[in-house]
């Protein structure tokens, strides 16, 4: 069942004309968009059309050509040293592949952001360590393990306990469910519902996966074309007439095996 949620009218991401050239490659040519507190928002797009780059403008890893990118109430451009440093720890990053350092455990991958960011104590720390560990539904022995030891599920699981660590207010996941088999994709779907819910934060995640997309994404961008060519809900999204949104959306193995959310929708003509 889709989750149904009342958001806050707060917006906590926003990106205005974005433009990003790579030598003559254009990327982006004026996209914009914004992201509402709480809610878990997809960027979606055809291959190639610049999601991970704007993923990266967002937490301070690229910087656009043009145009203003606006986070937590702070503007990117321009930002002294000082408050961008304050700002990286409001937010949590789930690389795809997991990006755990493989000559540390887990717990070692966990804590070091509280060694570079804190000055708690190692018993606070390891506290803390455990309680994100079991906050994720991995057990505690976990945290003695190096990642070459771990299921891709549980590498999935033990990155995310690390991008939750600081208590962020944002968390950026990049195809979250990538590599997963069907019952761990749907469990990791549950889990991040769960923790949106649980500690109130606000989910950015690229996805191409269908079924998170009609599960518990609330609203989307879909990137194509160098812009933003729909954003909304996905009963907005559905009425796009674009051509990338109509192949994603609406060709026959979508239509059969979506049929029932596509009509609960109420998308005419797919």
């Amino acid at each position: 069942m889709r989750v149904q949620k009342i958001f806050g009218s707060a917006t906590v991401i926003e990106a205005k004309d974005i433009v990003t050239r790579f030598g003559e490659r254009i990327i982006h040519d004026g996209v914009s968009l914004h992201v509402d507190k709480n809610e878990i928002y997809g960027i979606l797009g055809e291959s190639g059309a610049g999601k991970s780059v704007l993923m990266k403008e967002m937490i301070m890893l690229l910087e656009p050509n043009a145009g203003e990118m606006t986070v937590l109430g702070h503007k990117l451009k321009g930002i002294g040293f000082k408050e961008a440093q304050d700002l990286r720890r409001e937010w949590g990053v789930l690389f795809q592949f997991g990006a755990l350092y493989s000559s540390m455990t887990i717990a070692e991958n966990i804590e070091v952001q509280l060694k570079e960011y804190t000055n708690i104590s190692k018993e606070m720390r390891d506290k803390l360590i455990r309680s994100k560990i079991d906050l994720v539904g991995l057990g505690s022995y976990v945290g003695a393990l190096y990642p070459s030891e771990l299921s891709g599920g549980m590498i999935k699981r033990a990155a995310l306990a690390r991008a939750l660590v600081m208590e962020p207010k944002l968390l950026f996941l990049d195809e979250p469910t990538s590599g997963l088999d069907p019952i761990g994709a749907r469990n990791f779907d549950k889990l991040i519902v769960d923790l949106r819910d649980m500690l109130g934060i606000t989910v950015v995640m690229i996805t191409h996966d269908l079924d998170s997309i009609f599960s518990i994404v609330d609203r989307m961008a879909i990137l194509a074309d160098k812009h933003v060519v729909a954003e909304g809900s996905l009963k907005n999204v559905l009425q796009s007439q674009h051509p990338f949104v109509e192949e994603f959306f609406k060709n026959e193995y979508t239509k059969h095996k979506y049929l029932d959310k596509l009509e609960a929708n109420k998308v005419e003509h797919v």
